[in-house]
Order: C-alpha cells, then structure tokens, then sequence
C-alpha cells in the first residue's frame, strides 16, 4: 500500500466483513482523525456523507449487495458532515464475476477543483456569448430596419448602413477566428505548415501593410547582418507580428521601434529575436503573465482579449519564447525568440 500513501486522493479500503482495513495518510487528513482511529470502523462510519436530502453514501450506494455484476460506483457528488463538497468513487473487488464482494476500494475527492473548473467554463460561455452578442445585434437592428424601412432612407444612409453591417460581420468573423484558435490551442491542436521564414521579411511586409491603411507613427526599424531563417508557418508568425504591431500601435501610444536579430541566449541553442518597442507607460511586472491569460484586456478600445493568448500559443508551438520587458526610454517591450528548427534532412 506504499503508493497508496502518496496518492493524492483520499483512499479507504474495506474487506469482506465491512470493516476498514487500510486508510491512506490523506483521508486521515480529511477525517482530522487519528492513524488507527478509522482502522476496523465499519465502512458507513468511515464515509459519513450524505446527499443534498440527507441519504448517506452507504444506504444508497450499498457497494456490499445490490446488483452482483457491479464492479465500481460512479463518482457523485456528496457532502460531509461539516458541509464540504466532496467527489466520491468506489471500486467493488469479487471473488468471481457476479460473486460476493470481497473488498470495497473508495476514493475520495475534494469538490473545489472541479467547481472551480465549472465556473470558469461558466465565466467563458458568459463571455463569449457577450462579445457575440455585440456585433450580431448591430447587423440584426441594421438589417431588420432596411427591410421595413427601405423607401424612408436616402440611398446614403442605405449605404452607411451596409457598410456598418459589413464591419459588424468581419468584426464577428475575426472574433469567431480566434476562438477556435483558442480552443486548438488549449487542445493542442493547433497545426503549423512550416518552412523556410525569413522574420525581416514578414516585419516588412506588415508594416507595409499598416502603412497603406493610414498609420502615420513615426518608428525606427533595426535588422540584424547574416539573419539567420526560422523554419516555421510563415501565415502564423505574420499573425503574429501583425498582432503585437496594431497593439503597440493602438494601445502602446504608437510603435517606436522594431528590432530583428540572431540571438544566442544562454536557455537557447540559436535563433532569431523580435522586439517591438512602444511609447506607451508600460506594463507592470506583476501584470506580464495576465497579458497572455484569455480574454484580458485593458483599457479602452480592447478587442476580444484573445490575441495575446494567442500570440503566445503560436509561439510556444514553434517552440519559441515570448515576454515583457521595460523599453529603454519608457514603453513596454514584447520580445519573441524563434528557434532555427531547420528539418533534420537538410542538414545531412
């Protein structure tokens, strides 16, 4: 039973006659009681819960009769004596299928872990269905009021309207975007299609990008000699760059500086680093690990609050780094490092 004593769940075993005849140093814990006291205690005394309309484990589990073909009681959901929720299981051991019992093997829980969990899948739904719930009631008011209203509008505001729906819409298919983004990463499913990325590039490419859509910020772009190329899905890494630019850019008082370049780090075996540097006040040490925490944002004009969480999913995936950093000057500092990961058949 030496694994047992490590285990971290409450465990209590019972024989043939009832009575308890092992207890594991956690239920002992649970049960504030003594390391002999629960030992020969008969089983309904040992595992004192009862349910929501105060029927006991035992009476309504009966793991010694019932059905002969039992094998293990299904975990619920009891509550003990002074009100706490526990999860409790049991597996049935007999001599023989559809024979007697000849040990009683119970498992016991405690309930916060799981509830916990409950009301953060809770607090998710909530969330998601509010940040659905925004651009879908602009295309319903928009669309519902044209139909009924046609002939009151000018063809202007008939085409303002449109125009609203159609930002409202991709604003929905962005949001719907990134939460199965979301949910490939907390399943870790998120699929890369890698080859040869040249980072400098895709810096380029997005700031040409911002640039043609009207952003003005004045900012200094720095490239490392000889860069090294990153193997890795260059329609990820140009998401990601995308991302940590517009947030310095919207919310970091404007982009202020970028700089690429090959890294040897003493945690690294080589790569490639982006930092990008803003003019805003900085984030605060203790708050750098919520950034990348879903749906966190702060300040107003935030989005969804999925793209930091994501940001550091693709990056993970590649195998990568990322973190926050003081800015020389003031500002915050995003840092990635990307590994080379070049395949192994190239470099036979």
């Amino acid at each position: 039973m030496d694994v047992l004593d490590e285990f971290p769940d409450g465990v209590v075993i019972a024989g043939p006659d009832q009575k308890v005849e092992f207890v594991n140093p956690r239920i002992l814990q649970m049960a504030r009681a003594d390391d002999t006291e629960m030992l020969g205690m008969h089983l309904s005394e040992a595992i004192p819960f009862d349910d929501l309309n105060g029927h006991s484990w035992y009476s309504m589990t009966r793991p010694y009769d019932g059905l002969n073909i039992r094998t293990r009681v299904s975990e619920q959901s009891w509550w003990s004596p002074r009100g706490s929720e526990y999860l409790i299981t049991a597996r049935l051991q007999r001599d023989r299928p559809g024979g007697t019992v000849e040990r009683v093997i119970v498992s016991v829980r405690n309930a916060k872990v799981r509830n916990q969990r409950d009301r953060e899948r809770s607090d998710l739904v909530a969330t998601v269905a509010h940040e659905l719930r925004s651009p879908l009631t602009g295309i319903k008011g928009f669309t519902s009021t044209l139909l009924t209203k046609w002939d009151r509008f000018s063809e202007e505001q008939r085409q303002l309207m449109l125009e609203t729906v159609d930002s409202d819409a991709d604003r929905l298919t962005r949001l719907i975007t990134e939460l199965l983004d979301a949910a490939r990463i907390d399943a870790g499913r998120l699929t890369l299609r890698r080859g040869p990325v040249r980072i400098d590039d895709v810096v380029h490419h997005v700031l040409r990008s911002i640039s043609a859509a009207g952003n003005s910020d004045q900012y200094d772009v720095e490239v490392g000699e000889d860069l090294e190329i990153v193997w890795g899905d260059a329609d990820r890494i140009t998401q990601v760059i995308t991302n940590l630019i517009e947030n310095a850019m919207r919310h970091g008082h404007g982009l202020k500086r970028v700089l690429v370049q090959n890294t040897q780090h003493p945690d690294y075996t080589g790569g490639v680093s982006l930092q990008i540097h803003d003019n805003g006040p900085g984030i605060p040490e203790e708050m750098r690990q919520r950034v990348f925490s879903r749906f966190w944002r702060s300040g107003p004009g935030a989005g969804s609050g999925l793209g930091m969480y994501i940001v550091r999913g693709i990056v993970e995936e590649h195998g990568g780094r990322i973190d926050i950093q003081d800015s020389e000057g003031g500002g915050a500092a995003i840092r990635i490092w990307l590994p080379i990961n070049e395949p192994d058949a190239l470099t036979d």
